[in-house]
């Protein structure tokens, strides 16, 4: 995992970004705090790019794949930040050497295994629960557990649509390409489990979906991040880029963008954490977001058996007008609790979140670089006096974004020393361009 924060106000962009990676083996996972996360995407134009999640794409590291990048846009600039973004995707995606059909039909086969793993997970969950509930389990009952659970995941992919840059056609595509691996992977997932025809082909219809859709609620635990961030050519104020990606399957890149942030005159600032966020939440908001979820249940399970608690004391009535009188006090408690927590959120706000937005809309540019970087080192800090893993952790690497002076380090850790490498700086503006940072 990692910590990154983009922070904007109209004059320039800081990011920062600790430097732990988590590597998950057979054995317990292991933790370097020496990665790279932060670049520069050109070198020559006010733009950056983070990354969080998975320091890899399809195989091939990060930051193999953005100096190649950078190679190829060499002194090329764009009027906007989002079409550096669009042409970064057109890279990935456009029949690009670095990812062969070998390493995508990889890419497929191990989604669909985990895919069918994380169904089957679910089929055993709830087989357990009604053992523990009835402590029985016929045939019957196993059977009907697996078409309920199946039919649940197929309800969901079927009805998300296709994004938009993958056609409907695909679908079909992959399942004629794939068809013998995927019956054999569902044969071999759910051998000892009764699967009817119709749940057969459901699963085919799901495993098929899974290169072309993103329905609500599910996450691919092996997506990446991207944050880019800075000014196109007519770009007065900085904008951020979020963008998720799974992978590349049958030369269709799947991706989307999570969200794009423009500073202007009804925007003056942000604050954009990433990833392990909460001690960011927990400082622009006045509480652990941790808390406000486990308070919610508690209020949510008060309230419900407030309502069971007043119907069932209600001797005057019977069975059915109790049960009528519970729905009708659930439905009014909701009704309360709703406008409860909404007058909090405001409270927290008005009191809290834009306090903070007002004073960094106004910060200078060396002040928006100190903030980014202690808020990662809060985040760090709390992992280091906890009993949680340190994932977040090493020396902070920090970038400031402007117009006029681009992307410029404000700190950066080096794997050799500058002075002993004149060549590398000599080298890295090689075919002109006007010298304005130093990338490593």
């Amino acid at each position: 995992m990692t910590a990154e924060i983009a922070i904007l106000n109209k004059e320039a962009i800081a990011l920062a970004s600790d430097s732990a990676v988590t590597l998950s083996g057979d054995s317990s996972p292991k933790i370097f705090t020496s990665a790279n996360k932060l670049f520069s995407l050109s070198k020559y134009h006010p733009v950056g790019i983070m990354l969080y999640q998975n320091a890899s794409f399809m195989g091939v590291p990060w930051e193999v794949i953005i100096k190649l990048y950078k190679n190829k846009l060499g002194l090329n600039k764009f009027d906007k930040l989002e079409d550096y973004s669009e042409d970064f995707i057109r890279f990935l995606a456009e029949g690009n050497s670095l990812f062969p059909a070998q390493i995508q039909d990889q890419h497929v086969i191990e989604s669909i295994l985990n895919y069918l793993l994380y169904i089957r997970s679910d089929i055993i969950k709830l087989l357990e629960k009604k053992i523990e509930d009835e402590k029985e389990l016929t045939e019957e009952g196993v059977h009907e557990t697996v078409v309920h659970v199946i039919k649940s995941h197929y309800d969901t992919w079927k009805v998300t649509e296709n994004i938009a840059t993958i056609p409907e056609s695909y679908c079909e595509e992959i399942h004629k390409k794939y068809y013998n691996n995927i019956k054999e992977l569902i044969q071999d997932t759910f051998e000892k489990l009764p699967l009817s025809k119709e749940c057969q082909e459901h699963l085919e219809r799901i495993v098929c979906s899974l290169f072309s859709k993103f329905p609500s609620g599910i996450q691919n635990p092996s997506f990446s991040g991207i944050v880019i961030a800075g000014f196109g050519e007519l770009d007065t104020f900085p904008v951020l880029d979020e963008l998720y990606l799974e992978g590349i399957a049958h030369d269709k890149l799947k991706y989307k963008r999570l969200r794009t942030t423009r500073i202007g005159f009804n925007n003056r600032a942000a604050i954009i954490p990433f990833a392990q966020r909460e001690m960011v939440d927990t400082f622009m908001q006045g509480a652990d977001p941790f808390y406000l979820n486990v308070e919610d249940g508690f209020l949510n399970d008060i309230f419900d058996r407030y309502a069971a608690a007043i119907s069932r004391n209600l001797q005057k009535y019977t069975p059915e007008e109790q049960e009528k009188l519970k729905e009708n006090l659930v439905s009014a408690g909701k009704n309360i609790l709703t406008d409860f927590k909404t007058k909090l959120e405001n409270h927290r706000k008005d009191k809290y979140v834009l306090p903070i937005i007002n004073v960094v809309s106004f910060l200078p540019k060396d002040e928006l670089a100190a903030m980014a970087e202690s808020l990662v080192n809060l985040t760090s800090f709390k992992r280091k006096v906890t009993m949680e893993s340190e994932t977040v952790g090493g020396p902070v690497d920090v970038a400031l974004i402007s117009k006029g002076d681009g992307f410029i380090w404000i700190k950066r850790k080096h794997y050799f020393k500058a002075e002993l490498n004149p060549q590398f700086f000599a080298n890295y503006y090689r075919g002109g361009g006007d010298e304005r940072t130093q990338e490593i």
